[in-house]
């Protein structure tokens, strides 16, 4: 691939497009908005001007409702040799596009599954996709050439190509993508009017679960009306759930015993399935998961203590597999919680106490 139209210079369509120019790429942008298109430029994303012939590969990033008429516009004016989409939903933008009559040889679907609570070019990253899976989702009729374009795209991205047929892939976003946004956003709202001094003690386990409660309600509105069905079907069984978690902690509060029984039972069967469940979220770059050992730090709110705690698991070659910060309230200190090899993990307490850190039972 030599030359790519990025249309659509939001997060994902930027980042793409800082991604491909990174890697040699002539890029050209095009935007509705053309002062996201010069943003998106001025980092280094391509060019704002229109290229002067057909380019390899169209991208289509824009809304899923817009993504059918945008992809007819450009194959009908023969803009490039291929044509991808990077909708979040895939089902509908298909047949929508089927209804066209247009030649689909030329077009596959896709989905880049990762993002931001930002939105826009200013929030892309050139490294967004790397390691990530890359949803592909070819029609009956797409041309192997085309596939072969858009593994290249997910190549030079540095993600990992997942094929699947489109509908399978919305309900699998359903269960994995959609439907935890909006339980998060559900468990934030219960914080709306909440006291302040029950706000004041949001842990890590709160900021966990609400993170992704700070994302765009319009960019979800649009998400969420392009693949309804499958979303409602994922909370109907979260909703059955609840209902039965709400009767279960009921009994808890009774006076009978038998009652009380049937209670916890109720309650250890859906915290015994929520770890059943996620024991399958795979682990690092897409592999089992694995168990880590946690050696928590006691840190201070300075410069540079980040970077000397790392430092000192270096020099003892231990590798921090993943890390977590718990910011303690009302003091510039915090609890670094390094996740490591178990057999890594009694060197590194150790290595860490002799320079002088102070650790904590995490």
């Amino acid at each position: 691939m030599r030359t790519a139209l990025v249309i659509g210079t939001g997060l994902i369509g930027t980042s793409a497009a800082l991604a491909l120019a990174g890697r040699g790429v002539t890029v050209h942008l095009r935007d509705h908005d053309p002062a996201s298109a010069r943003t998106a430029a001025s980092l280094g994303a391509g060019t704002d001007t229109e290229p002067e012939g057909r380019v390899d590969l169209a991208i289509v990033a824009v809304p899923p409702a817009h993504v059918a008429a945008t992809l007819a516009e450009a194959m009908r004016a023969g803009a490039a040799r291929g044509y991808l989409d990077v909708a979040s939903v895939k089902g509908g933008p298909q047949r929508e596009l089927e209804e066209t009559g247009l030649d689909l040889t030329p077009y596959i679907g896709s989905h880049p599954m990762s993002g931001k609570e930002r939105s826009g070019p200013l929030a892309a990253t050139a490294d967004l996709f790397e390691g990530r899976p890359w949803v592909l989702t070819p029609t009956r009729s797409t041309d192997t050439e085309v596939l072969n374009l858009a593994l290249e795209l997910v190549a030079l991205c540095r993600a990992v190509p997942v094929v699947m047929d489109a509908d399978a892939h919305d309900r699998a976003v359903a269960l994995v993508s959609h439907t935890p946004q909006l339980v998060s956003s559900m468990v934030a709202a219960r914080l709306e009017e909440a006291e302040e001094s029950a706000v004041r003690l949001c842990g890590q386990g709160i900021r966990d679960v609400t993170r992704i409660a700070a994302s765009d309600p319009r960019m979800w509105i649009e998400i969420l009306s392009a693949n309804p069905g499958p979303v409602a079907d994922v909370l109907s069984g979260v909703a059955a759930d609840l209902d039965e978690t709400v009767r279960a902690l009921r009994s808890l509060q009774s006076a009978d015993e038998e009652k009380r029984r049937d209670g916890a039972s109720g309650v250890e069967d859906v915290l015994r399935r929520g770890n059943a469940g996620r024991a399958r979220v795979p682990g690092k770059h897409g592999a089992a998961p694995t168990a880590y050992e946690t050696v928590a730090v006691l840190i201070s709110d300075r410069p540079g203590e980040l970077a000397r705690i790392f430092a000192d698991a270096g020099r003892v070659g231990v590798n921090i597999e993943d890390v977590r910060i718990e910011h303690a309230t009302g003091q510039q200190a915090g609890l670094v919680q390094l996740m490591v090899d178990p057999t890594a993990a009694p060197a590194l307490s150790q290595a860490l106490q002799a320079q002088g850190w102070s650790l904590r039972t995490p």
